[in-house]
C-alpha cells in the first residue's frame, strides 16, 4: 500500500476532529481500531470510552490543525505530531480557546489507516 502522505493523514486526522464537533460517535469509532489507547490529562481511554464523549452531542465547536509532521514507524504505522488549536463546547457555546500538542499512531490494517493511539499534550501558558 505503501507509506501515506502527511496530507492523507492530517485529513484522517481531520476526521476525528470533525466527528467531535458534530457529535457523530460512529464516525469517531470508525476511525479508531478495537484496541485504540488514548492518553490524556485526565486519564486513559479505550475506542469505546473515546467515542461515548459525544453521547450528548458535540465537544469542540471548533478546532485548527497546524504544525504537522509527519513520522514513519513501519511501512504500516506512521506517527502524526501537531498543534490543535480548538474551543470546547461549554454550556452550548463556544468555550475559552485552548491547545495541545497531539501525537496520534496511524497504522494500517485490511488495506484501512486507522488511528491506534494518542497523547494529548497542554501547551503551557505564556
Amino acid at each position: 500500500m505503501g507509506t501515506p502522505s502527511r496530507e492523507h493523514i492530517v485529513g484522517l486526522e481531520s476526521q476525528v476532529w470533525d466527528a467531535l464537533v458534530r457529535g457523530d460517535a460512529d464516525a469517531d469509532r470508525s476511525l479508531l481500531t478495537g484496541d485504540f489507547v488514548g492518553v490524556y490529562p485526565s486519564g486513559f481511554a479505550n475506542r469505546d470510552e473515546h467515542a461515548s464523549q459525544l453521547d450528548d452531542g458535540p465537544t469542540m465547536t471548533e478546532y485548527t490543525i497546524s504544525e504537522a509532521r509527519l513520522i514513519e514507524v513501519s511501512p504500516t504505522a506512521v506517527m502524526l505530531c501537531y498543534r490543535a488549536d480548538y474551543r470546547h463546547v461549554r454550556d452550548g457555546r463556544h468555550g475559552e480557546p485552548e491547545a495541545m500538542y497531539i501525537s496520534s499512531l496511524w497504522v494500517e490494517r485490511d488495506g484501512q489507516w486507522l488511528n491506534s493511539f494518542s497523547q494529548d499534550t497542554p501547551t503551557r501558558s505564556r
